[in-house]
């Protein structure tokens, strides 16, 4: 909310957040809804959400008047995806608390964990809120009803920032739950910041599945006119339904343009940009499949050994994870005492982002020894693509002497995998075993 000097104009002129309001500066007028501002924010400017969708900030400094704008009272609510050629009927058909679906048609569960891809806008405010029922999902984007019969609900709301392996344990339970109640595929929403964290972390969670698992995200909020959210959520959707598929994958945009969203295997696949649409990655491997959102057609890349569906396959879900591993990046000038800490705190896993081929300097070597006696110590590489070689170079043959583990995989995948099979093994012997044995694509 506003404070100082900005809360004492709004105040003097009895304008409050979500009003439209007309603002006249030195240089224009910017005409639109009054928005809230973060806790943190500063007290000389009020942010205005244009008709195009976009917020500007001005400067309380530059502002001749503000007043509520009289013009724009009763403006309705806008739905997001409409005129995209749906039609009533179709919007009709499957909708939570109105027609019942037939036995023939696909069902889908949608779990909500937070972020923008499942909110809908409210439009007094400019702010979003979570999608909690079927028909508030259908109204955000109509074409879904075409494809599923949705049921859709809220897990959690949080930034994937805070998410934690407690968070990961709760989704692959509740996953496991609507896989067993006989949904042909479930949605997980999720911020995009950690979703690959997420999406390995499942793959191991849920084995044996027998539909797809298919997370997605937006990379452009949903009040935005560049907004993935509808595009990313009815590819997600598309591939749920039709694919002849199981296992656990993302699916984000394919490139810059709406054409093609691509489904990645979940333990191969790594946010590579801030904001761009088509951020997420396929990490030496092509992507699972290729949805076009015009003809609907999905491409499965058919050398990569997909799983297949299989409802008579039932799902072995190992949902715990043990929190006490570090993901360290290596770097020139390392300090060795940072091992020697996490020793001291009784970690169980540490996973070394080393350079190259899978190094670290040899001033790390006894820091490395002690931690072996008493954790598992694993080598990936900080390199995005290639491949992890330790027995190339002295150094890395040093290290596997010593008893570090070589994980040729992504480091996030190899952070949640120590996480997991520490969780889910009785030794730390049997935990490297499980380490070093493939269970869901994870080796390049």
């Amino acid at each position: 909310m506003y404070t100082g000097r900005a809360y004492r104009l709004l105040e003097s002129h009895g304008i409050r957040v979500g009003e439209r309001v007309v603002v006249r500066t030195s240089t224009g007028e910017h005409r639109g809804i009054l928005m809230p501002r973060y806790e943190l924010a500063d007290d000389r400017h009020l942010v205005i959400k244009l008709k195009s969708g976009y917020n500007v900030g001005v400067g309380i400094e530059r502002i001749v008047s503000i007043a509520r704008d009289e013009e724009g009272e009763g403006v309705e609510e806008e739905r997001i995806g409409k005129g995209r050629g749906i039609d009533e009927q179709s919007l009709r058909v499957g909708v939570g608390g109105g027609v019942h679906h037939g036995k023939d048609r696909v069902r889908l569960a949608m779990i909500s964990t937070g972020g923008t891809i499942a909110s809908r806008i409210d439009y007094r405010t400019g702010g979003v809120k979570a999608a909690l029922t079927a028909d508030e999902l259908y109204s955000i984007v109509p074409e879904l009803s075409s494809i599923a019969y949705m049921d859709a609900e809220v897990l959690m709301q949080e930034y994937s920032e805070n998410l934690t392996p407690m968070h990961w344990s709760m989704m692959a339970e509740r996953v496991g739950e609507k896989v067993l109640q006989g949904y042909d595929g479930v949605i997980v929403a999720h911020g995009t910041d950690t979703m690959h964290y997420t999406s390995s972390a499942l793959s191991f969670a849920l084995q044996n599945l027998p539909v797809p698992v298919v997370l997605v995200g937006a990379q452009r909020s949903s009040d935005r006119p560049s907004s993935d959210a509808a595009t990313n959520l009815i590819g997600a959707a598309l591939f749920a339904a039709n694919a002849d598929a199981a296992g656990v994958f993302v699916a984000m945009h394919n490139d810059r343009s709406d054409g093609r969203i691509a489904v990645h295997v979940g333990t191969r696949v790594r946010k590579n940009h801030t904001s761009s649409r088509d951020a997420f990655r396929s990490i030496d491997m092509e992507p699972a499949a290729l949805v076009d959102l015009n003809t609907r057609e999905i491409k499965m890349d058919s050398n990569l050994g997909i799983m297949g569906r299989d409802t008579s396959r039932r799902p072995l879900i190992r949902s715990r994870f043990d929190g006490r591993v570090a993901l360290i990046k290596f770097h020139p000038g390392f300090d060795p005492g940072i091992i020697g800490y996490l020793i001291g705190k009784g970690y169980r896993g540490l996973v070394l982002e080393g350079t190259g081929l899978g190094h670290v300097s040899k001033g790390c070597f006894n820091a490395i020894r002690d931690a072996v006696d008493s954790m598992l110590v694993c080598m990936t590489s900080q390199c995005i693509w290639g491949r992890l070689r330790m027995t190339v170079y002295e150094t890395g043959r040093d290290l596997l002497r010593i008893g570090v583990i070589p994980l040729d995989t992504l480091p996030e995948t190899a952070l949640t995998k120590t996480m997991w099979v520490l969780a889910n093994s009785t030794s730390l012997d049997e935990a490297r075993s499980m380490l070093l044995s493939e269970m869901a694509m994870e080796f390049k």
